[in-house]
């Protein structure tokens, strides 16, 4: 009799222990449960990682980020993803004294693909709880890893992040063949540059004439790229004057002094966003040779390829010399005065179309092919060829691939029916966790593996 009571006592207190056990085990795995995220950082002693069950706008921990000196630190993971699709990531996002090293638009707190320049909007200072968005196209890939970063791209930053609520989802990609463009004419730029080694101030204004030409001449442009394309590319495009004027440009060796998605951001971002443009331009006079104006001439008239949050961004200058026939139409002179507007948005799809994989030559590659520029209509006949895949070369026909015309950035539109993807998602009980745990473990193992393969292989 006693000693089925003993048994029966060890019983309740093994029971107890386990109990007790499972209890702080979910304590502590709570506590450093980063949910199979990776702590990165480009400089180490900066950047402290934590889950924080104080600083939280839901039941979960949030993710916290705290840079005591400049960094650029994400919590970041791998997740599988369909080629050619939109997705979209959201969190809910605080911030407390974040600000930038180079005080770009760039740094601060947001979700991004590591390794590129796709991203979302950018939080700094210090605000509340506010959410954040990322929408990107998959392209040809199968896999990209999604940070949730304090820093950015060739930017760091320092200050403290926390991040909540994350979500991902995949949508339905808009496959119609029909572009939104946004065409933003900056008449003023007033800045302090540079210039060889002094500080310069520039100040320079778009006549009524300038403003009118780019009008009527993305007025050319829609129709040019549907006759040019013969119809397999249709763009529909929307002007704004802006008479805030720009007040910081840009710099590279390359290019001199431009126009980036930093100058301008403030001044029309939600104008992008509510439209959700699929490309922007912006418009603006950089020199006036007849004022004496020519500190920062440089000797381009068009400058693309350049990126806007996943957007093609391209800056159309004025002619340095106002009585230049670039943008005017004349017959005996200029009879493609949009061949700017047609020139740069090509560049949106050759750079797209060297994303999604595919092989094309060179839009700047021109002569290699045998075309030469014609007095009157520029290089027309080499777009229109580009565009349909029709230039020959060793007896094949290449070009752009009619299926880069369908394939635009992703957009809020892209969600109205999503399907909510478990990447992110937090283990709810027991099982789960233990789950999580052996998912970590299997994926700990498979890296040490790689690794030493990989060094298997360095030393044979």
């Amino acid at each position: 009799m006693f000693k089925k009571k003993k048994s029966v006592f060890g019983r309740i207190l093994s029971l107890i222990l386990l109990v007790i056990v499972i209890i702080v085990f979910c304590i502590i795995y709570r506590k450093y449960n980063y949910n199979n995220f990776l702590k990165n950082v480009v400089e180490t002693n900066k950047t402290t990682f934590t889950r924080d069950s104080n600083e939280k706008i839901s039941k979960e921990d949030s993710y916290k980020i705290e840079s005591k000196d400049y960094n650029d630190a994400m919590f970041s993971q791998v997740v599988s993803v369909l080629p050619n699709r939109p997705y979209k990531v959201s969190c809910k996002v605080k911030v407390e004294n974040v600000e930038n090293l180079n005080e770009t638009i760039s740094g601060g707190a947001h979700i991004c693909i590591e390794g590129t320049t796709e991203r979302s909007n950018t939080i700094n200072g210090t605000s509340d709880w506010q959410e954040v968005n990322f929408y990107f196209n998959s392209k040809n890939r199968t896999e990209v890893n999604i940070g949730f970063r304090l820093g950015g791209y060739k930017e760091k930053s320092k200050g403290t992040a926390w991040f909540s609520d994350l979500k991902m989802e995949a949508g339905t990609a808009d496959t119609t063949n029909t572009w939104k463009i946004g065409c933003f004419i900056f008449p003023i730029i007033d800045v302090n540059v540079d210039v060889n080694e002094k500080k310069e101030h520039v100040k320079l204004e778009m006549t009524e004439t300038d403003i009118a030409d780019i009008i009527y001449n993305l007025y050319r442009y829609n129709e040019s790229i549907s006759k040019l394309s013969k119809n397999k590319i249709k763009v529909e495009s929307e002007t704004y004057t802006i008479w805030n004027p720009i007040t910081t440009l840009s710099y590279d060796e390359e290019n001199g002094y431009y126009v980036s998605a930093s100058d301008v951001y403030a001044y029309i971002n939600h104008i992008v966003r509510e439209k959700q443009y699929d490309h922007i331009y912006v418009a603006f006079r950089m020199a006036n040779k007849q004022k004496g104006n020519d500190v920062l001439v440089n000797d381009w008239i068009g400058l693309g390829g350049m990126d806007y949050f996943g957007i093609g961004f391209s800056n159309i200058r004025m002619p340095d010399d106002e009585n230049s026939y670039a943008y005017q139409y004349n017959y005996l002179v200029n009879t493609f005065p949009e061949e700017v507007f047609v020139h740069e948005f090509l560049h949106t799809l050759e750079r797209n179309s060297e994303e999604y994989g595919y092989e094309i030559p060179a839009l700047h590659d021109y002569s290699k092919y045998g075309y030469t520029e014609d007095r009157t209509e520029g290089l027309k006949k080499w777009y229109e060829d580009y565009m349909n895949c029709n230039i020959d070369y060793n007896g094949k026909k290449i070009g752009l691939p009619s299926e880069i015309f369908t394939c635009k950035p992703a957009h809020e539109d892209n969600f109205t029916y999503s399907t909510e993807l478990s990447v992110f998602k937090e283990p709810k009980n027991v099982i789960e966790v233990v789950r999580s745990l052996f998912t970590r473990v299997g994926r700990l193992f498979s890296y040490m593996s790689n690794k030493t393969n990989e060094i298997e292989n360095i030393n044979t």
